[in-house]
């Protein structure tokens, strides 16, 4: 799953195995390095050395089978394995007399305890999270079905103009036979081999159509938050075509990315002059949207994906400054994650003040109130013009766990957003200016 793209504030001590994961700034477990969402603890569960064999894997150099991935359920069961530790104590399976003493709770199939003391010890603050971690589980497995192709289900034109969908209630209305389609992905022969395999029982229908709707949303959350940027600028689509930048990019945005996954764009906004969605970043993973960026305007109607593997400076001055790729129209960043340590801060500055210094309109996302006043204050320091900031209306509606503290409120992709263009100007600069 997405984890957000943050570090400690302070480099974790080294530790034994079988001690609790490092958690970052949001309690997400996370690697040397601030590589989040992984731990020495889950590439072990998945039988990988390091965070290279973990990209390799993603990249498509090797198989799950090299990692002694070998059938459905043993995929899931490893998926599983790296969810297993006490939440109350914190103790690993590995630091258990009998690692199979874990039990998990049966009301939310997430949390798991090593004793009966340990989970009557957790309950009081575990029944206020029990019902959404419920939600949470089941999404985790259900998600299987974005990298099959069954989510999300295929969808028409607007029939609304952009601007007059408030949200995901709007959007949804404007699925023709919504009902047929949830069905068909219910009866799906994917969705058999899940609850087959998964080592848990198939839940109630009505439960699994509302985890395949939460899906969706978050599937078309990115795009239809770039939708979003383009409005509050004033970006017209149908006047010109128009070049969008995702910095900051990782495999979060390009793990098995299709090129046709931002084609809702299309949907939004019927008859557009061609827009081109360039991915930037270190971690940007292969696949067939790993190709260069237009240098010349995106095809009539058509959303094009490509991408570039590497800082986003340096891609301005290799790229955009020698006109090998187009200049921005809009820069959206989902999750930078500036805010969470210095180290992270420092790698991002040159990119927050190129954007600041060139007049892009930005567009960032962040996970939680919490992240949007952090980095909110990062911003104001650097001397940015904030435009806007609020919750998003097309923030994705399936929640999230803090990794290694499940007993806390979920999160959600892209809740809120940010709005910045250029730098906020200084009282009493043009008088300044006169008198030299």
């Amino acid at each position: 799953g997405a984890a957000p793209k943050t570090g400690r504030s302070k480099k974790p001590p080294e530790e034994p195995a079988a001690r609790v994961p490092d958690v970052d700034s949001l309690g997400f477990q996370a690697m040397d390095r601030n590589v989040p969402g992984l731990s020495h603890v889950i590439l072990q569960k998945l039988n990988m050395k390091s965070y290279e064999d973990y990209k390799s894997a993603m990249d498509g150099r090797k198989s799950g089978s090299d990692f002694g991935i070998r059938t459905y359920f043993d995929m899931f069961q490893k998926m599983e394995d790296t969810f297993k530790f006490c939440v109350e104590c914190k103790k690993l399976p590995d630091a258990l007399l009998d690692p199979k003493s874990l039990r998990r709770c049966k009301r939310c199939q997430n949390v798991y305890y090593c004793g009966v003391a340990c989970q009557r010890a957790n309950w009081p603050l575990h029944k206020k999270f029990c019902k959404k971690l419920k939600l949470v589980a089941l999404d985790r497995l259900v998600e299987w079905l974005v990298f099959t192709g069954d989510i999300p289900f295929p969808t028409e034109t607007w029939t609304k103009p952009a601007r007059d969908v408030k949200g995901w209630e709007d959007w949804f209305s404007m699925q023709e036979q919504l009902e047929e389609k949830l069905g068909a992905i219910m009866a799906g022969r994917y969705m058999t081999l899940l609850w087959a395999n998964a080592g848990k029982p198939r839940p109630e229908d009505a439960e699994l159509r509302e985890s395949i709707r939460r899906l969706v949303t978050d599937f078309h959350s990115r795009p239809l938050t770039i939708g979003l940027g383009l409005r509050l600028f004033g970006i017209d689509p149908l006047a010109r075509p128009l070049t969008v930048h995702v910095v900051g990019a990782s495999h979060v945005e390009t793990l098995n990315t299709r090129l046709t996954d931002y084609d809702e764009l299309t949907r939004m906004f019927p008859g557009h002059q061609g827009m081109e969605m360039v991915m930037v970043g270190v971690d940007v993973v292969e696949g067939p949207i790993m190709r260069p960026p237009l240098a010349m305007p995106a095809p009539r109607g058509r959303v094009y994906l490509s991408s570039y593997k590497g800082l986003y400076h340096d891609f301005w001055e290799s790229h955009v400054e020698t006109k090998l790729a187009a200049r921005p129209d809009l820069v959206v960043g989902f999750h930078p994650g500036f805010h969470a340590c210095p180290d992270l801060l420092a790698g991002w500055l040159p990119t927050l003040l190129l954007l600041r210094d060139y007049r892009l309109p930005v567009l960032f996302t962040v996970y939680s109130e919490q992240e949007l006043k952090a980095s909110l204050q990062i911003l104001v320091e650097l001397e940015t013009h904030i435009v806007a900031y609020a919750s998003n209306p097309f923030a994705s509606l399936r929640p999230e766990q803090v990794y290694s503290s499940p007993n806390k409120a979920p999160v959600y992709c892209s809740s809120h957003y940010i709005a910045l263009l250029g730098a906020e100007a200084v009282p009493g600069a043009d008088e300044l200016e006169d008198d030299d």
